[in-house]
């Protein structure tokens, strides 16, 4: 198949959806598939030539919806020469774009939502809620409803999005996500990373791998940590991501406060061999988000043996907790004060079955082959249909 991903942006600085995207698009190559993207991103950003296939690149765009006036007429002459349409994201004009371009002429397209109809941004953004509930009836309901298949990356996501509307219609179905197997030399990898932060050195590490947004917990984290932190002197928090809101700077006044900021790394975003050495390096991984879709960098820790804290929020928790990879708790300073209490208390011998049970989890569950595997049967099967 000749396939067409549309998204806002591929920015890797922009989480989960675009790094979903390439990792994806790669697969889907091997598999076979041809794949190319349209962005609204401009056409100079660095990015834009790293990623694994083609890229039409649109912008610049306009304000946080993004929107681009050359998008409906791209799609109207080009859209005939693909296969299918995979709208990633929506609340920005390129999957509104999408529906306008394609409603009329019946051409087959697919929505992942990436967890934007969590009825959690309801209760903590009631007036942007309010907003989207005024275009949500003329705008995102039309391009949700029209879809061959809204796609959703686990059964959480399903049934919370059910909750998000009340006008709300689509046809659902369900995918794995994940990522791809890490590079080899995972002890070197990690001896790199130690190596440039020589105050790991001989250091139990406790990762954060993620954007520094108040949705991420990260917050929470820092409480706990500081909780915890005197059970051990080796204890050491990595916290290591993108800083696009400036919240940043917030938190290191929040760990100077705390007596902690000798103990925590604000390593930054971290890409490529970088990133792998931090998670070869850590003990654990933690995730105490208010809300997460799914949380690619929670497959990533899987891949490397590492086991998981994570909240109740995180979408995949449930498949956390059965397959005995990490442990769960509530978002919350308490909850994830709990969850590092219980890492903590694991024997040697309890440490090392569940970081084989990690890795087995990621190759059953969250191998991204497995997600392009089944996204080619959803469309398959909504062009069918």
């Amino acid at each position: 198949m000749k396939l067409l991903r549309v998204i806002s942006t591929i920015d890797p600085r922009d989480g989960g959806p675009s790094e979903g995207a390439r990792k994806i698009d790669s697969e889907l190559i091997k598999l076979g598939h041809s794949t190319e993207v349209l962005t609204l991103d401009g056409p100079n950003e660095k990015f834009i030539a790293e990623y694994p296939t083609a890229v039409h690149a649109l912008g610049p765009s306009s304000g946080g919806y993004r929107y681009n006036g050359k998008i409906v007429k791209w799609l109207s002459v080009n859209a005939h020469k693909y296969d299918a349409v995979i709208v990633n994201g929506i609340w920005q004009y390129h999957s509104f774009a999408v529906w306008r371009a394609l409603s009329g002429i019946r051409a087959p397209y697919f929505v992942f939502s990436h967890g934007m109809l969590d009825p959690w941004f309801r209760y903590k953004y009631p007036i942007k809620h309010l907003k989207k509930w005024l275009y949500w009836p003329w705008a995102e309901y039309r391009v949700l409803r029209d879809a061959s298949a809204v796609i959703f990356t686990c059964e959480e996501e399903r049934l919370l999005a059910r909750k998000s509307f009340w006008l709300y219609k689509t046809n659902e179905a369900v995918t794995s996500y994940g990522t791809s197997t890490p590079p080899t030399g995972g002890e070197d990898l990690a001896a790199q990373f130690v190596g440039k932060h020589p105050e790991l050195q001989g250091k139990r590490i406790v990762l954060f791998l993620g954007r520094i947004h108040e949705k991420k917990g990260c917050d929470l984290l820092l409480a706990s940590f500081a909780e915890v932190a005197r059970m051990d002197e080796r204890l050491h928090l990595v916290m290591a991501g993108p800083d696009k809101s400036g919240w940043g700077e917030k938190l290191r006044d929040i760990a100077r406060r705390l007596g902690m900021d000798q103990r925590i790394l604000w390593a930054g975003m971290l890409q490529g061999d970088e990133k792998w050495g931090a998670f070869h390096s850590a003990e654990v991984f933690c995730l105490p988000s208010h809300q997460e879709n799914f949380g690619i960098a929670v497959a990533e820790a899987l891949a490397c043996g590492k086991p998981v804290l994570i909240s109740n929020k995180v979408n995949i928790w449930r498949e956390i907790e059965s397959d005995g990879v990490g442990f769960v708790d509530d978002a919350s300073v308490a909850g994830t004060t709990r969850n590092l209490k219980r890492w903590l208390s694991l024997t040697n011998e309890d440490y090392s079955e569940m970081s084989v049970k990690a890795r087995r989890s990621f190759d059953e569950r969250f191998h991204i082959r497995r997600a392009a595997e089944r996204l080619v049967e959803i469309i398959t099967e909504g062009k069918l249909g």
